[in-house]
């Protein structure tokens, strides 16, 4: 149904039942990449601003672009099996860089743009990275941050560098990106290999430690095809945009569940929770429209979308976050009734293991049915299975991964699980099962807090405590350094004229009558805006850790 290009056909969909080690298409041969461009080559595959204009690019002139930088890659010494870091935003370079290291047969590591340059050093040691693929710096929201720079302070290796300006003199051993292009032939036929080989290393975006390695191969671009095809109901000639980049699997799943299924992807080089970035979704006539939780309470909160036309929009899809019910009913009604499909997943998944449809009623906030392919079971902490506890995936499923580069797989996924009638495989989730037989988003077990012996998730306390004023928000339960119970602290962003003494009062007050009066508020942190990820999720751990260091700086207010 989705066309993918094999060279070799498969003998069987897979190699046994184990439920770690399926052995996924036994016999095949590909690469990943020919299934992007079966498409008409005249079709759209990028749309995308530049210099004050809207530009498109073809299948067909994607296709050159890629075979080009192949060629000057493979000249550089990238061949079968080398990886090739990629931390820059999500540009047209990098999609075809990401795309040209893959027909080599290379392996991409990726790497989030907002990183700190310790950060891009762990990557690029646990990926085994030999070069990197970068650019001289970014603009956000009218700020020039640097990107090239950060690669020289972690000792990066070899340097393949976008020219935005031509300020910043190069390291011995790097070179331009448009000399690179220029420095081979032309690779016409892509490197075939196995369906298990990897393509992309992408990481967990921990806060402590090196963050978990996760390999994804040839098989897992097609859970992500899928997902893209029966759930986002992604067709040829939809255009498709999602605010991420390649750091985060949101952005190698956008490349390949619009490509494979035919769509455009539509890059957008700045923040996304400004007006700026809904204009250009109206301008370049975007159909399906992803995002996440928090990036539509900013918007709804500034009022930006006020004068614009949504409608184009065919529908919303939603993931990274337990959503708010109200948010997601007013986004549906700003575009006039389309339906947000929410979709939950991670990185070890490729795609989503639970998600909406556009064949089952919407309704805001919550989800109709495990995502093709995948199972689930909900269980409390006695192992049993309930309404409300913590979600197991049922293995094997397309796109599980098998590997770590840097833990044990089994000990992570599998050990110490519960016994039931079919395998289990960890994964952190909350999960509630509706009356109605939907499920409800209740953030990460490391979300979860445990307030005078009672447990309740960070989403939970968030969806109460947006009275009037709150911008936005993120609940986290610190201990006291003394030791004892947690302590609820809530970080907020404010409108600037909110009387602040009520604010924290109406939050309590909230929490008292709709969640439990036994939970305290212990402080509210006042600050200008809450840490996210390249891909705008919320960092809740990132506050946890930095709560009572000093390190949220002055212009935190505690009050």
């Amino acid at each position: 149904r989705l066309g993918i290009v094999f060279q070799v056909p498969y003998e069987a969909i897979r190699a046994s039942a184990h439920p770690e080690h399926p052995g996924w298409l036994p016999g095949a041969r590909l690469n990943i990449v020919e299934s992007c461009f079966r498409h008409e080559p005249d079709s759209p595959a990028l749309t995308f601003a530049r210099d004050g204009t809207v530009h498109t690019m073809s299948r067909l002139q994607l296709l050159t672009e890629v075979q080009r930088a192949a060629g000057g890659l493979r000249a550089m010494g990238v061949e079968a099996g080398v990886s090739v870091a990629i931390a820059m935003p999500m540009t047209v370079e990098a999609v075809i860089a990401y795309l040209a290291i893959i027909w080599l047969g290379g392996a991409v590591v990726s790497i989030a743009d907002s990183f700190a340059p310790e950060e891009i050093a762990a990557r690029i040691r646990i990926g085994g990275a030999s070069f990197v693929v970068t650019q001289e710096h970014m603009d956000r929201a009218g700020k020039r941050l640097p990107m090239y720079a950060k690669i020289a302070e972690a000792k990066g290796p070899a340097s393949i560098v976008v020219q935005v300006d031509g300020d910043v003199e190069l390291r011995t051993g790097d070179v331009w990106w448009h000399d690179m292009v220029d420095g081979g032939d032309p690779i016409d036929h892509p490197v075939v290999r196995d369906p298990d080989e990897a393509i992309n290393v992408l990481f967990s975006s921990g806060t402590t430690g090196d963050p978990k390695a996760i390999p994804w191969t040839q098989a897992t671009p097609i859970k992500t095809a899928v997902d893209g095809h029966f759930h986002q109901d992604i067709h040829a000639a939809d255009v498709v945009a999602w605010p991420t980049n390649l750091g985060w699997m949101m952005g190698p799943w956008l490349i390949f569940a619009s490509l494979i299924n035919g769509a455009s992807l539509a890059l957008y080089d700045d923040v996304p929770t400004e007006r700026g970035f809904l204009e250009f979704v109206e301008q370049v006539g975007v159909t399906v429209l992803g995002t996440v939780p928090s990036l539509v309470a900013a918007w709804r909160a500034g009022g930006v979308t006020e004068g614009l036309d949504l409608t184009g929009i065919r529908l919303f899809s939603s993931t990274g976050e337990a959503s708010d019910a109200a948010d997601m009913a007013w986004l549906m009604a700003e575009a006039g009734g389309r339906p947000v499909i929410e979709y939950c997943g991670g990185t070890e998944i490729g795609g989503g293991y639970i998600t909406a449809t556009v064949v089952h009623d919407v309704i805001p906030g919550t989800f109709s049915t495990p995502a093709v392919g995948i199972d689930l079971r909900i269980l409390d902490e006695a192992g049993v299975p309930s309404e409300l506890g913590e979600v197991f995936l049922v293995p094997p499923s397309i796109g599980l991964s098998e590997t770590l580069l840097n833990r044990d797989h089994h000990e992570v996924y599998f050990a110490g699980l519960p016994h039931t009638d079919v395998p289990l495989r960890r994964h952190g989730d909350q999960m509630e099962r509706l009356p109605n037989g939907y499920f409800r988003a209740l953030g990460r077990v490391d979300d979860t807090m445990n307030l005078g012996g009672v447990k309740v998730s960070s989403a939970e306390i968030e969806r109460v405590v947006a009275v009037p004023g709150v911008v936005e928000c993120a609940a986290v339960a610190v201990p006291p350094p003394e030791g004892g119970p947690d302590r609820l602290v809530i970080y907020v962003v404010a409108e600037a004229t909110t009387d602040r003494d009520e604010m924290r009062g109406a939050m309590q007050a909230a929490i008292k009558s709709r969640l439990n009066p036994l939970f305290k508020i212990h402080e509210v942190v006042v600050v200008p805006a809450l840490p996210r990820t390249a891909s705008a999720k919320i960092m809740r751990r990132a506050l946890r850790a930095s709560y009572g260091t000093g390190s949220d700086g002055d212009v935190a207010d505690r009050w």
